[in-house]
């Protein structure tokens, strides 16, 4: 197999030794942009649980269909935080199907991710309205203060914060702990009024004993990467939301959100049951 562009030219500080998050998701969703050490881990991962391939595009859609329906609502910013790797469609191509006035900013600490984002922006991207920036969201003020910078988002108009899959990776602080939450706690804070947050994140909570045995055995094959995972229960999620509305009709299971926004060229993705899809998500208003 030809190499892809990123092995043949590596970028400085990648760590090829260890899979990366953002990269094994790219690979799950039939993306490029990841290297041999992810390919490895990623076809352990789904010889051993073919059910997340098509959990990690049941949870791509659902980003498609809250971009859909939060435009028609009439947001026309969206921050898309840990967004990995632009695959299978990004957030700005979903956006401008509806209206190409859409201003989108893309955050990863992930040099490839944040690499492969900016080639995509250049090649059919708008840089006045698009940008792809290098941060953690773990620094929620910092983050935003890099946002502002960018000149793409006016954060005295309302805007969405999308948090797709990516708090279930652990963000450990200082001492080690896990600081998610409180890091959504703050984005909640500087979030303008009318704005949305979007949220997806793993669950075993729920799902048949048997896929809960399978998440739990799958959580384990992150321990020995440099990104650890956490899956909380359906209730610690909700809690993300803190006081904001949610959106009708609450917090589901990814193919329950709003499947009438499903774009024409969507994929189907049959599971035996919806709690199959092993993430729960949601969207609510700031009011």
């Amino acid at each position: 197999m030809a190499k892809s562009r990123f092995e043949q030219f590596p970028m400085e500080g990648v760590d090829l030794d260890h899979p990366n998050v953002a990269r094994v998701y790219d690979y799950y969703l039939g993306g490029k942009a990841n290297y041999a050490v992810d390919r490895v881990f990623a076809e352990k991962a789904l010889e051993r649980f073919p059910f997340v391939r098509p959990a990690a595009k049941s949870n791509r859609l659902f980003l498609h269909r809250a971009v859909r329906y939060l435009v028609k609502q009439g947001v026309r910013q969206f921050i898309d935080v840990g967004s990995g790797v632009p695959t299978m469609g990004s957030t700005h191509q979903v956006a401008d199907e509806l209206d190409t006035t859409t201003r989108v900013v893309y955050i990863d600490n992930e040099p490839v991710a944040v690499a492969h984002s900016q080639m995509l922006l250049e090649k059919e991207g708008d840089l006045d309205r698009h940008a792809v920036i290098q941060a953690d969201l773990r620094d929620p003020d910092l983050l935003w203060n890099k946002v502002a910078e960018s000149g793409v988002v006016d954060f005295s108009q309302p805007v969405a914060l999308l948090l797709i899959a990516v708090l279930h990776v652990t963000q450990p602080g200082p001492d080690g702990t896990d600081i998610g939450p409180a890091a959504v706690a703050r984005y909640r804070e500087l979030l303008a009024p009318g704005s949305y947050l979007v949220l997806s994140h793993g669950t075993a909570d729920g799902v048949p004993e048997s896929r809960a045995q399978e998440m739990a055995e799958f959580g384990k094959m992150y321990d020995a990467t440099a990104t650890p995972v956490i899956w909380r229960p359906r209730a610690e999620i909700e809690a993300l939301f803190g006081d904001l509305e949610m959106v009708e009709p609450g917090a589901t299971w990814t193919p329950l959100w709003h499947p009438e926004e499903n774009g024409a060229n969507a994929p189907e993705i049959e599971f035996d049951s919806p709690n199959d899809s092993v993430v729960w998500a949601g969207v609510a208003r700031k009011a």
